[in-house]
């Protein structure tokens, strides 16, 4: 089992900036691909970007490319969101997913561990 504990989230004024983090522990060892969905309010969960095992590759949803950058430290096995120029719409709660192997990174069926979600609020 991998449990995963986020936090960061929080309200920010459009343009503004935050840093989401998200620990695993548990069965860590072979390595985690891992990503962050969110979830607006009345909508969908969407995905919004993951990382490779290594970190080698990060994959992004067109709404956030540019915008916001994810990495890993592995050493401590956490991996981060660093969201930039943020809109209201950004506004959702961001939820960290990871799965032991190497999958089609967008896809939420694809992950088998789920964070309990952190609130980001983009006020205009």
């Amino acid at each position: 089992q991998v449990q995963l504990v986020e936090a960061g989230g929080g309200l920010v004024q459009a343009g503004g900036a935050l840093r989401l983090s998200c620990a695993a522990s548990g069965r860590t060892s072979s390595g985690l691909t891992m990503a962050w969905f969110r979830q607006p309010p009345g909508k969908e969960r969407e995905f919004v970007a993951a990382i490779s095992r290594s970190g080698g590759s990060t994959y992004y949803a067109g709404s956030v490319r540019g915008r916001f950058t994810i990495s890993r430290d592995n050493a401590k096995n956490t991996v981060y969101l660093q969201m930039k120029s943020l809109k209201p719409e950004d506004t959702a709660v961001y939820y960290c997913a990871a799965v032991e192997r190497s999958v089609v990174p967008d896809q939420e069926q694809n992950y088998n561990y789920w964070g309990q979600g952190t609130q980001v609020t983009v006020s205009s």
